[in-house]
């Protein structure tokens, strides 16, 4: 079972296609988005020390080291109004 990047929906595929889209959104399920291995700030945004540089993160490519993300975890967002209350929450200064 892996999650879209994108929307979140969930999809009962064991092996995830290279060309494999989300029925609910569109968007790749074989992306650096989706891959466990993401993550941004590192080089290339990979943990893979050994996967080449992929560009677009979000468009399907052939990485062969790629490993969906479970289904379980929580898909990730990128919600700038959300960090910025919280970055504001958390340094606010006390009169």
């Amino acid at each position: 079972m892996t999650r879209c990047h994108r929307c979140g929906a969930t999809s009962a595929t064991e092996r995830v296609g290279v060309r494999e889209v989300c029925t609910a959104c569109g968007a790749f399920l074989h992306c650096c988005r989706n891959c466990d291995f993401y993550s941004p700030g590192l080089h290339n945004d990979c943990r893979e020390l050994n996967a080449e540089r992929v560009a677009d993160k979000e468009h399907a490519n052939f990485c062969d080291y790629f490993r969906p993300v479970a289904g379980t975890a929580p898909a990730r967002t990128d919600d700038p109004a959300g960090t910025r209350a919280r970055l504001d929450a958390l340094f606010r200064r006390k009169s």
